[in-house]
């Protein structure tokens, strides 16, 4: 998978199966960690392929109208099932919606913006306590479209310090 981020900065996203990289040029960084340790992925790309069952996620999913979307979408919200993890110190700043188990979710709800016509995903809004929102838009939606293989390796710029995100998420021990 790989999310080129245009705003409020440049960033990429790359998982490769094995590694997630998270790469700020601005920053002159990229944070490195194991992709079964990495759930900042996993509910996004769960629910953009299809693999996750929102009965094993939500406790209800409701129909909602929501000011400013198109008459041609409709809005899904996901209300979590079972109790919301408080997160570790070193997980607290983390903008992470773990997609384990029930018991393991760290969201409020969760808005899934969906096209009527074409069933297509427009958007999904992650909503968290203490008033944090996680937004992904989508459009232009290609499939099966051939891409090198080069583009889901990650390659190190020179000048570049690798962090390493699974140090961080241990905190001290």
């Amino acid at each position: 998978m790989r999310w080129e981020y245009e705003s409020p900065e440049k960033k990429l996203f790359l998982a490769d199966g094995k590694t997630v990289w998270f790469y700020v040029p601005y920053d002159h960084t990229v944070t490195k960690a194991p992709a079964k340790e990495s759930s900042d992925w996993r509910t996004p790309l769960a629910l953009l392929t299809g693999k996750v069952e929102l009965s094993r996620l939500c406790s209800r999913v409701d129909l909602i109208e929501q000011k400013g979307v198109p008459a041609t979408h409709v809005i899904l919200r996901c209300l979590p099932k079972g109790e919301k993890k408080t997160p570790l110190p070193a997980q607290a700043e983390s903008s992470s919606l773990a997609a384990g188990p029930p018991g393991e979710v760290d969201f409020t709800e969760v808005l899934l913006e969906m096209d009527k016509s074409s069933g297509e995903l427009a958007r999904i809004e992650i909503r968290q306590p203490g008033g944090i929102e996680l937004e992904y838009r989508f459009g232009d939606w290609l499939e099966d479209i051939p891409l090198a293989d080069d583009m889901f390796r990650f390659q190190v710029p020179v000048g570049v310090a690798v962090v390493d995100g699974a140090a961080l998420s241990q905190g001290p021990g």
